[in-house]
């Protein structure tokens, strides 16, 4: 993923929360599980860092014949 501080001051720190949906085989969307990882900070204002995460869902979650999506990230910096 890619981070851009568009501002002239340095972000220097924040959370990425990531929405993991668990699917079962038909298509249906039977749960949400949210988990948060540091941001890569600081962000010198005016640039971009990339980062790559690893999103894990407890095996118990996914039964045989479902699967797991990461649908959505949002970055809150503070």
């Amino acid at each position: 993923m890619a981070f851009t501080n568009t501002g002239s001051k340095p972000a220097t720190s924040g959370t990425v929360t990531f929405a993991t949906h668990i699917i079962g085989a038909l298509g249906i969307d039977w749960a949400t599980i949210t988990t948060a990882q540091p941001l890569p900070a600081p962000v010198p204002g005016g640039t971009t860092k990339t980062r790559t995460y690893t999103v894990c869902v407890e095996s118990w979650r996914v039964p045989l014949g479902m699967h797991v999506e990461t649908r959505s990230a949002t970055a809150t910096w503070t």
